[in-house]
Order: structure tokens, then C-alpha cells, then sequence
């Protein structure tokens, strides 16, 4: 792992203490849970389904696909993140698997384990996001579904995401995000196919952040949600 990687954790760390709070720096992740976990929920019933969720942060999607009757494990590399998801799910009274480990670790481990692999907001933090498309894709039993999340490499994309929501608005800290690390949907497509999976659907997240709602949309032009499905037949 990079420095640049380890400096991208130890970011998130730092907001672990925060993470759960609706109203601070990670609001728009708590605005925008219904509509993502819907996503899935409406395209791959979660009731019963071995679920994956990858960079799972401090456990809001995670919480959220468990209270829909998934059996849920939890994933992420920075330590502070993964004892504030812990801390939290025993509140709720929620039975979630946190691990504190790589992606390319538990495919080691638990190849083709998951019914769902789900990695949201996650692939424009790391250094090498083909590798961790990959690592999902050999993570899900065959037949099973994947879903994405990420933001587009595009003007548009950094008016809103960046520079709107960082430093106009400042609904997330400073340098969340790096232009450079976006992700196009041809680029995510790509190493989808590469890794031997059919894209089902891509489509657009559209975040009203003084309504605090979010909806789908036609274009994917800054955020989107890719849905793929791998094989039955599995060529991984």
C-alpha cells in the first residue's frame, strides 16, 4: 500500500467519531443511505442474502442492508472507521461481521462467498480501483449481483462534487475528493467486463443538498450507481 493510500485512511479515521452524526461532515452520506440501499434492495432482494459491503466506513450502508434481513460483513482499512461501526451496530442491536481487512485478503479467504458484493463511495479513494473491481468480482457466487458507486471524471463532476460541495457549500471536508481519481462509466464498465462481469444497469444519482434529497437520473454525468451481475456459469 502506498503512502498516498495510507494518507486517504488515516483522513477517514479521523472522522470516525463523526460519522454517525446526521447533521455533520458525513450528512450527505446520510442523506443520500435510503436511496442507495433501495437501489439494491429493488434490483437483488436483500432479505436472507449473504452481503458484502466493501469500504464500509463506519457502517451506515452496512446497518442498512442488515435491517433489511441481510447478513452483512462489513469491510475497511482503517481501524477507527471498522471500531465506530462495532461500537454502533451493538447499540443497535444489529449482528454485523466488521473486518478490518483488505479486499484482496478476504478473496483469499472467502472466494465466491457472497450472494451480494456492494462497494459505494469507495473506489475514488484507493490507488487502484481495477484491483478492487476484481477482488469484488471474485468475492460474489455466480449468479450473484454487484453494486457500485462513484463519481464521474468530468467538468461537471468537479463543479458539483468538488468545488460545490467542498468548498462552496462545505458539505464534506476539504479534499475529499481528487479530480484526478475520478471514475468514468466507460472506465468502470471496462474493468467490470474485464473481470468477467455483465453490466445490468448504470444510472445517475442526482443530491439536492438543501432539500437533503437524493433521486436517480437518466445521465450519470457526477454521481452514478453501476448494477452488474456475474455469470451463473462463472468464468472467474
Amino acid at each position: 500500500m502506498t503512502s498516498d493510500q495510507n494518507a486517504e485512511l488515516a483522513k477517514f479515521g479521523r472522522l470516525a467519531e463523526h460519522w454517525w452524526d446526521a447533521s455533520g461532515e458525513m450528512r450527505p452520506l446520510h442523506d443520500i443511505n435510503p436511496l442507495r440501499t433501495d437501489f439494491i434492495d429493488r434490483r437483488a432482494s436483500l432479505a436472507g442474502k449473504r452481503v458484502l459491503d466493501v469500504g464500509c466506513g463506519a457502517g451506515i450502508l452496512s446497518e442498512a442492508l442488515a435491517r433489511r434481513g441481510a447478513k452483512v460483513t462489513g469491510l475497511d482499512l482503517a481501524p477507527e472507521l471498522i471500531e465506530a461501526a462495532k461500537a454502533h451496530a451493538e447499540q443497535s442491536e444489529l449482528d454485523i461481521d466488521y473486518r478490518c481487512v483488505s479486499s484482496r485478503d478476504l478473496m483469499r479467504e472467502l472466494p465466491g462467498a457472497f450472494d451480494i458484493v456492494v462497494c459505494y463511495e469507495m473506489l475514488e479513494h484507493v490507488d487502484t480501483p481495477a484491483y478492487v473491481v476484481d477482488d469484488c468480482a471474485m468475492l460474489t457466487a455466480p449468479g450473484g449481483d454487484l453494486f457500485f458507486s462513484t463519481i464521474n471524471r468530468s467538468a461537471k463532476a468537479w463543479l458539483l462534487a468538488i468545488g460545490g460541495a467542498e468548498y462552496v457549500l462545505g458539505l464534506l471536508p476539504r479534499g475529499t475528493h481528487e479530480y484526478n481519481k475520478l471514475i468514468r462509466p466507460s472506465e468502470l464498465g471496462a474493468w467490470c467486463r474485464r473481470s468477467q462481469l455483465e453490466i445490468a444497469e448504470i444510472a445517475g444519482m442526482h443530491y439536492n443538498p438543501l432539500t437533503r434529497r437524493a433521486s436517480l437520473t437518466q445521465r450519470p454525468d457526477v454521481n452514478y450507481f453501476l448494477h452488474a451481475r456475474k455469470p451463473a456459469a462463472s468464468h472467474a
